[in-house]
C-alpha cells in the first residue's frame, strides 16, 4: 500500500529544492519506477513547465501519468485492451485533478494564480516559492497517484 501522504510530503521536498512539477512527482515515485530518484528526476525533466517550458499539461500531472503509465501500462503494440484501460483510468485520473483545480494546463493555473506564465524557467527564490500555486498540484497529484495505484 503506498503513503499517499509520505508521497506527497517527499514531492513537496523535491519541489522545493528546485526540481520541477513533474521532476517532483516522479522522483517521490522512484521505487514504483524501479529506479534511483536521481534517475527518476532526470527521466521526468522535460516534462516541467508544461513540458520545455511550453506551458501545456501542468507538469505535476504529467509526471503523474508518466508514473502511473510505467506502472499500469501496456507494453505491446496490438494490445488495445491495455491502451484503452490506461487511457480510461488516466482520464479518470485527470478529473479528479480537473474537479480540484478546474483546469490541467499550466498556463491556465498560472493565470488562475495572477501569475503570467513564460517559456523560460524562473530563478528558484523564497519570492518564487510565495507566489507558485505549483506546490499544492504536485501534493494533489502525489495524493491522487497513490490512490489511483492502490486502487488498480
Amino acid at each position: 500500500m503506498i503513503d499517499a501522504q509520505a508521497k506527497a510530503a517527499r514531492a513537496r521536498e523535491l519541489f522545493l529544492e528546485g526540481y520541477n512539477c513533474a521532476q517532483a512527482i516522479a522522483g517521490a515515485y522512484a521505487s514504483e519506477l524501479g529506479m534511483e530518484e536521481k534517475r527518476a528526476v532526470r527521466l521526468a525533466s522535460g516534462f516541467g513547465a508544461g513540458i520545455g517550458g511550453m506551458r501545456g499539461v501542468c507538469g505535476a500531472l504529467s509526471g503523474m501519468m508518466l508514473v502511473y503509465g510505467f506502472v499500469r501500462g501496456y507494453d505491446e503494440a496490438v494490445d488495445m485492451e491495455g491502451k484503452k484501460r490506461l487511457y480510461a483510468s488516466e482520464q479518470a485520473i485527470a478529473k479528479r485533478f480537473t474537479d480540484t483545480f478546474e483546469a490541467l494546463h499550466c498556463r491556465e493555473l498560472l493565470r488562475r494564480a495572477g501569475i503570467e506564465a513564460t517559456s523560460t524557467p524562473s530563478e528558484r527564490t523564497p519570492e518564487y516559492y510565495k507566489k507558485r500555486p505549483c506546490v499544492r498540484y504536485i501534493e494533489a497529484c502525489a495524493r491522487i497517484l497513490a490512490d489511483a495505484l492502490n486502487e488498480a
